[in-house]
């Protein structure tokens, strides 16, 4: 077969479902069955669990991003950009690469893993004020920013400053919140021991929730447990509460109070990719509502999966959806591998069908809850858990070999409190690191597919 009859395949993301897609592809397709293409915006896979670890130190950025070009068989071609809109019926993704040129890329099989990004209300200042932790940049940034204000705090003369920078408050009690809030505590009290200008009771973390509990998935023992050892520690939870504004210099609590502070973390979960909205397609909750086997229902060639995809959950029945989360994400890329090339080859498509191993909640040093298999863990077993979790599901033996090399670099030596330089003169927000705003609307896909019309 020549190169312009060969199917082509164009999968959209490069986290842990569409990674996953593609090795599958690569291994069990070959060369001139298909012609594979990825669009991602970086050449590398993120570990999305670990960020709160980036964030805090006790991992460099590099350990938790596998290069995707690393493997000397990878022949799948990259298109270094975001997708921005997909015509069905054309069947042409819209990209626009990493210098705003935007192309378009046709397919006959595509496979839709976006991922997602950080939801966000109609809160006065959120997006202006708010940093988030869905991306590699972003934790790198937030580290810089909670030991600046560390340093700008012991320099300053001016009390009420002072107390300002030595607030943070985290929004968000799920995993990503309560891990990050667990391990940038730890940060700044290793860290204030240096700054001997500083009282270390001025430092308060407030981790605050519109939930009655802290990762309700947890159970009620296991999320009691942690929520002990985060006040513990001195962290303030209030439960029930969310954020009404917020400000350069304060932000304001749906209950009234108003709390002096230069740091706020918005974690209050994720939503779908605005691609999905460009597709026109039902949606659940902003998912593409899709079948077990992960194809788009009255559409061919057309897969997704993943944060943006409401796969149903057939281990849990009842209409349940699978939860975004990275063993589903793992999984269903292999999964929908396999159906993409049953389809290429006119076999039947399976349903995905997997039963949750379990849940781990790294706190940091040896505070951890977990829940592998039902079984209810806490301290040091549980750590052991999550870290071994962690550390077998990365993809490469070099990202293990680093990610174990910090982690007991860190135990034995100790944080490090050096600013990388991430930190500008030019303050960086929520908004200005997933580019929300760079999708087209359905209506704007078709005029870039078709070209402008005649006069």
């Amino acid at each position: 077969m020549n190169t312009v009859t060969r199917p082509r395949i164009l999968v959209v993301g490069a986290g842990f479902a569409g990674v996953e897609c593609v090795r599958r592809l690569e291994r069990k397709l070959s060369p001139d069955e298909a012609d594979v293409t990825l669009v991602t915006p970086f050449a590398y896979q993120l570990y999305l669990p670990l960020l709160p670890q980036v964030a805090s130190g006790v991992l460099t950025p590099q350990s938790i991003a596998v290069s995707l070009r690393r493997s000397k068989k990878y022949r799948t071609r990259i298109i270094p950009g975001g997708a921005i809109g997909v015509d069905l019926k054309s069947k042409v993704c819209v990209v626009r690469t990493i210098t705003d040129e935007i192309v378009n890329e046709p397919y006959d099989y595509i496979v839709l893993a976006p991922g997602s990004i950080t939801r966000t209300f109609d809160i006065p200042g959120l997006t202006d004020h708010a940093f988030g932790m869905k991306t590699l940049a972003e934790a790198a940034y937030i580290r810089d920013h909670v030991i600046s204000q560390l340093d700008l705090a012991d320099a300053s003369q001016d009390p009420v400053e002072r107390a300002s920078r030595l607030q943070f408050v985290v929004v968000g009690g799920g995993y990503a919140g309560t891990e990050t809030a667990a391990c940038l505590q730890r940060l700044t009290h290793a860290a204030v021991k240096r700054y001997p200008r500083l009282d270390p009771s001025l430092i308060k973390w407030h981790l605050i929730d519109i939930a009655p509990k802290l990762m309700p998935e947890l159970g009620d023992k296991l999320g009691s447990s942690a929520q002990e050892i985060l006040r513990r520690r001195g962290i303030e939870i209030s439960l029930g509460t969310s954020i009404a504004k917020a400000g350069p210099e304060e932000v304001t609590f749906t209950d009234g109070r108003v709390i002096p502070t230069r740091t706020l973390i918005w974690t209050a979960g994720v939503v779908a990719s605005p691609l999905i909205a460009t597709l026109g397609a039902e949606t659940v909750k902003g998912r593409l509502a899709v079948a077990s086997e992960m194809n788009l229902p009255g559409e061919d060639g057309v897969f997704a999966l993943g944060d943006s995809a409401a796969v149903p959950d057939l281990a849990k029945g009842d209409g349940a959806m699978c939860p975004p989360t990275a063993q589903h994400a793992l999984r269903q890329g292999r999964h929908v591998a396999d159906n993409v090339i049953a389809s290429l080859r006119g076999q039947v498509l399976k349903p995905y069908v997997h039963k949750d191993l379990g849940l781990v909640v790294d706190l940091g040093g040896t505070d951890a809850v977990s829940k592998p298999l039902g079984i209810e863990l806490r301290g040091l077993p549980a750590q052991a858990v999550a870290r071994g979790y962690h550390w077998s599901a990365l993809r490469t033996n070099v990202a293990k070999t680093r990610v174990m090399t910090n982690w007991l670099l860190n135990a034995v030596a100790g944080d490090d409190f050096v600013r990388t330089g991430f930190q500008a003169r030019k303050a960086a927000r929520l908004k200005d690191f997933e580019y929300s705003d760079a999708y087209l609307t359905p209506e704007q896909v078709r005029e870039q597919v078709e070209g402008p019309r005649p006069q």
